[in-house]
């Protein structure tokens, strides 16, 4: 028993322990299969088809079965003039009833005509296909979120990268420092800077590890993915390549758009339901019940205990015709109409906010690789200063504020381009949903 035990801790510790190799595809199609939000927006599309079943129900017959038991202590007297039986001058008291009395049937009502029947059902079809496209946007900012994060994972693991590197080159500078203070050939003060260096990278690093964390567990978040889960971003995932420029996206493509338009038929629907109170409606019911009175309770009884059962029935046409509903009818519809009226300005502001996020999309792709050709140009002046002044420094051509300085340079000029690399990546995404391409990211 204990082996067992050993063994299946042993393959817990290395489940736990392994590590996910992550590309953005994964992250994406992981999230869309996983993530609450892009479940639930499954869900709504599920249950638009119940609500359909719902308002499809409504012209279909409505059956329903009744039934009571009533028992009467005291019976009701009628006082009636007693010429009609006979006895002028005379009054009779009569009890009418039974002091038993069950009831059993079934009735039967079907709309004939109902305008805001006919009009629910053929709302049904869009309601359908609003919650498919709400579905969709759903899906794509999910996968926007996830690019978003994925992106930010990266530039925090690369900025560790530097700071482990420029810790290393430090490291052998201090080393080089320490020797010559040992053979009286540099200062004390000179050695602490190295020192108090050193340790301001150390704390950075781990700074970085945290932020490093944190934004994992956040990209593992809007994933849906187990928080404990190891993964790791092959490098080649950030590679730049200029976006492909194609003609401007047509706006009345765009999931927001269409949302709000299929939106915008649901409220004419609405308007179109409310106006049906205006008509007449015009139904047929139906009923067949079984009755049984007598003095004694009425179940299973025969007719010798003074209990008869007897069947009834009834079919009527029912028409009701509204004439005057003091105003009401009309404010509902009028409000319907403000509410149509609201939504096609969201519309066409809507339509102006994609065009610009379109226009701003496209310029930031144009000055984020200006930007990345001016840093990688700045980071390779950097690295090279960087080389020449600590040759100078081993020479004792340069101080070691100057070595400290093309350190700072150094490390600066490649955050900056790493910085640069993540806002294009950023801008990127940004493009890709203003074309509507988002579910590309997917294949």
């Amino acid at each position: 028993m204990k082996r067992i035990l050993l063994i299946f801790l042993c393959a817990i510790g290395l489940s736990a322990n392994a590590q996910t190799t992550l590309t953005l595809k994964d992250a994406v199609n992981y999230a869309l299969q996983n993530k609450a939000d892009a479940k639930k927006a499954k869900l709504q599309v599920e249950n638009s088809e119940y609500q359909i079943q719902e308002v499809r129900s409504r012209a279909l017959p409505q059956i329903s079965a009744n039934g009571n038991l009533t028992h009467n202590p005291i019976i009701q007297t009628t006082v009636i003039d007693g010429a009609g039986f006979g006895q002028p001058g005379t009054t009779i008291q009569a009890a009418f009833g039974q002091k038993w009395t069950s009831t059993a049937g079934l009735s039967l009502t079907q709309a004939i005509f109902d305008q805001s029947v006919f009009t629910g059902l053929k709302a049904a079809r869009t309601t359908r296909e609003f919650y498919q496209i709400n579905d969709q946007l759903t899906e794509e900012q999910v996968i926007e979120r996830v690019a978003n994060n994925y992106y930010s994972v990266y530039v925090q693991q690369e900025r560790l990268i530097l700071l482990d590197s420029n810790y290393v080159n430090t490291t052998k500078v201090r080393d080089i420092v320490k020797g010559q203070f040992d053979n009286g050939l540099a200062k004390k003060i000179d050695l602490d800077r190295i020192v108090v260096k050193m340790s301001n990278i150390d704390t950075e690093r781990q700074q970085i590890k945290n932020q490093i964390t944190l934004q994992e567990n956040a990209l593992k978040f809007y994933m849906g993915m187990p928080i404990e889960t190891q993964i790791v971003l092959p490098k080649e995932e950030f590679e730049v390549v200029p976006a492909a420029l194609t003609q401007e996206p047509n706006i009345e493509n765009r999931t927001e758009y269409l949302l709000l338009k299929k939106q915008e038929e649901l409220l004419v629907f609405n308007k179109k339901a409310t106006e049906a109170a205006y008509y007449p409606t015009l139904s047929l019911s139906a009923g067949y019940n079984y009755i049984g009175q007598g003095p004694e309770f009425p179940w299973f009884a025969k007719p010798e205990k003074g209990v008869y059962w007897s069947d009834f029935s009834a079919i009527a046409l029912n028409l009701h015709v509204p004439i005057f509903t003091g105003f009401g009818t009309r404010a509902k519809v009028r409000q319907a109409d403000v509410q149509i009226r609201e939504l096609q300005e969201d519309i066409k502001d809507t339509k102006l906010s994609l065009d610009l996020d379109y226009r701003n999309a496209m310029a930031q792709i144009d000055n984020n690789l200006v930007t990345i050709e001016n840093q990688r140009e700045n980071m390779r002046l950097a690295t090279e200063i960087l080389s020449n002044t600590k040759n100078n420094y081993l020479q004792g051509l340069a101080s070691l504020t100057d070595l400290l300085d093309a350190e700072n340079a150094s490390l600066e000029a490649q955050n900056n381009y790493t910085r640069a690399v993540l806002n294009y990546k950023i801008a990127e995404i940004s493009l890709i949903k203003s074309k509507g391409e988002l579910k590309s990211l997917t294949k």
